[in-house]
């Protein structure tokens, strides 16, 4: 009787981790590289409290293909997910100070990059809903996570390692004392890139486009994604870009300027363009206004062998017209949307983790 209760322990387990009864077996494969590019923005901030825990948790419910998220590094050197440069009222309050008479104290305003990992850490950043996402689940009381931490949580909901990562070095390239600098984060993250069982699933990338180049002379096996938009790619006075890793847009032979950005984007060796794809160009008294993201610049990418996947989009309509032109992904706040959409399409999509399996853990690595 023991030997069978044993046995039937053993099968539940693997059951819970890689079945789901709306999508049948979670099959060991490589990775989710097989299957149509759904990257979960923040998570999917759409529908839960952004860089969270939760919200990586409902990612993997989902049936993203992909996680992307922000990386920033505190005062005292560690890596930790959040988007923003700082901390701000709208999405974060203070708890208490870590120390009585802390004078960094109330936290909420400082740059991360003037904070520590404990200040940090006491800050709830779970309580508030976006107003510009009324659907979002709120999780009071979640913290901001350390990077090792994020992966350590994904691993227990993901044994296998299927999940593929898209991870951003927030640095700011115009106002450097806001962030640490390029070789903090290129030689941190990568500390941990390595010894995480993510390596090979790992998307480094950046608007900094030095970040890219270093990480690339420091590892060229990491896969790189080269963002832009338009505050990173114009200048006042057609200056160069400080974000451009000292390229000029001008200097590449074109003919239009979104062919030119693809060809920027190889100069760095990006492995994939990931431009804005919702902005609208305006327009001038000879054309009408265009979307940043074109059908010229994909073909042109496509064709220096580089992968165009767009962010953030949101609207089914847009998503439609990129997927005609070509894109390989899709980066959007409501990945379950997408992914849905994508299904109905005919595209392979990653299969959704089960709940039972996602909530134990997240339970475990919230507490």
């Amino acid at each position: 009787m023991c030997i069978l209760f044993v046995y039937a322990f053993i099968i539940t387990e693997i059951v819970l981790v890689y079945g789901s009864q709306s999508q049948g077996p979670f099959r060991t494969v490589s990775n989710n590289h097989r299957f149509y590019d759904v990257q979960a923005h923040r998570g999917g901030r759409g529908n839960v409290v952004e860089s969270t825990l939760p919200s990586f948790a409902w990612g993997l419910i989902d049936g993203a293909t992909t996680l992307e998220l922000d990386n920033g590094i505190t005062q005292d050197g560690e890596v930790v997910v959040w988007h923003d440069e700082s901390i701000t009222a709208e999405k974060c309050s203070d708890t208490a100070p870590v120390v009585p008479d802390d004078p960094a104290y109330p936290y909420v305003g400082k740059y991360i990059t003037n904070l520590t990992l404990a200040q940090v850490k006491t800050l709830d950043c779970g309580s508030k809903r976006q107003t510009n996402y009324p659907h979002q689940l709120v999780y009071p009381g979640a913290r901001i996570s350390t990077l090792r931490e994020v992966f350590d949580f994904a691993a227990c909901a993901d044994l296998s390692h299927q999940i593929l990562w898209n991870i951003e070095s927030k640095i700011n390239a115009q106002y450097p004392n806001r962030t640490a600098g390029v070789d903090d984060f290129v030689q941190k993250q990568h500390e941990i890139f390595v010894s995480s069982p993510y390596y090979q699933s790992i998307t480094y990338q950046s608007f900094d486009w030095r970040t890219l180049v270093a990480m690339k002379n420091l590892d060229n096996k990491i896969v790189t994604s080269a963002l832009i938009d338009e505050d990173t790619a114009f200048t006042p006075g057609n200056s160069t870009s400080p974000w451009l890793a000292g390229l000029s847009l001008e200097s590449f032979p074109g003919p239009s300027l979104s062919e030119q950005m693809a060809q920027a984007a190889h100069a760095v060796q990006a492995d994939i363009l990931s431009p804005t794809g919702t902005f609208l160009m305006p327009f001038s008294s000879y054309e009408e206004s265009s979307h940043f993201t074109t059908p010229e610049m994909i073909s042109e990418a496509h064709r220096l062998g580089m992968k165009v996947i767009p962010w953030t989009v949101n609207r089914l309509d847009r998503v439609e017209e990129l997927i005609k032109d070509g894109v390989d992904g899709i980066i959007t706040d409501y990945p379950n949307v997408v992914r849905r959409w994508a299904k109905q399409q005919g595209h392979l999509v990653a299969p959704k983790y089960p709940k039972q399996r996602v909530f134990s853990c997240l339970h475990q690595h919230m507490h």
